[in-house]
């Protein structure tokens, strides 16, 4: 009866999202995207893309949001913001969210690729640990900002609380992150599948204490993400970490890196933060620990 119980809630939350007009507005949004992000994969396999994006500081040739953000808060426009894409995916998956990041001031904004065939999110997190120190020695920011699709923000978050990344990481955005496992990785066998299940190793040593950790959390999960079941599970709950937990409406697992809503949201987090995590804004929500 638990089982059945426990596939009627996974079953039952997605199908309610579903069954409303935002729901069904967010599934072809989802169908869509899923296509063209389709034709964009070979291209997220060249290069790495930010090199080139490095802030200037002349601001006559910037757009008005643009101009506002460098000209108030040059730290806070030319601070780093790595993005981290999901399993078996690319930077491709960023295409909007970045263009929509550099559009909004923030002057560098780049993304790395790892093996679409890693086994061990451990050594992901360790790969996403040379990235960081790279982009620290490249830029001469000490702190940065990373944003983390799918299990891209569980290799962030391991990452942070358990090799020392906060440290190094401002700001952890994650986008439809199984902070709690998922029952779809029962879907297929492998020692990566398996780190992502409830209950697994993996999951109970990020349930670990996490003394002093300086990194602040923005969690965006949705009732309506077919990858992360019970979709309840892409929220984070933590008694040490400082995250904020936003939940949405009928938005598909993909097409969370590309709503308009997201990309606002995590344009004005990261512009108004201060050194310790505080909002320097008034109006901005304050980031406080386990909030909703």
């Amino acid at each position: 009866m638990s089982a059945a119980e426990a596939a009627g809630d996974i079953v039952g939350g997605a199908a309610k999202a579903l069954a409303t007009p935002t729901g069904v507005v967010g599934a072809a949004v989802e169908a869509a995207w899923l296509t063209t992000h389709m034709a964009l994969y070979p291209w997220g396999l060249l290069g790495r893309h930010g090199r080139e994006s490095q802030l200037g500081y002349r601001v006559e040739h910037l757009p008005p949001v643009q101009r506002g953000l460098v000209i108030s808060d040059v730290e806070a426009a030319g601070t780093p913001i790595l993005l981290v894409h999901g399993m078996v995916d690319n930077r491709s998956i960023f295409t909007l969210l970045r263009l929509g990041l550099r559009r909004r001031g923030f002057g560098r904004v780049t993304s790395m690729n790892y093996s679409p065939f890693t086994t061990d999110v451990r050594t992901a997190a360790a790969r996403l640990a040379e990235e960081v120190e790279a982009l620290v020695a490249e830029t001469g920011y000490e702190r940065i900002h990373v944003v983390g699709h799918s299990m891209g923000g569980l290799i962030a978050r391991y990452y942070v609380t358990r090799l020392g990344g906060d440290e190094r990481v401002h700001t952890l955005v994650t986008l439809g992150t199984p902070h709690q496992g998922t029952y779809t990785a029962y879907g297929w066998h492998s020692s990566l599948t398996r780190q992502l299940r409830p209950g697994s190793g993996l999951m109970r040593e990020l349930d670990q204490p996490v003394e002093d950790c300086r990194t602040r959390f923005v969690v965006y999960w949705s009732d309506l993400d077919q990858m992360v079941f019970p979709q309840r599970h892409g929220a984070l709950d933590h008694p040490d970490l400082a995250a904020r937990n936003i939940p949405l409406h009928g938005v598909g697992h993909m097409s969370l890196p590309i709503l308009g809503s997201v990309v606002h949201g995590i344009s004005s987090t990261l512009a108004h933060l201060d050194t310790e995590g505080h909002t320097v804004t008034p109006g901005v929500t304050e980031l406080h620990p386990n909030g909703s």
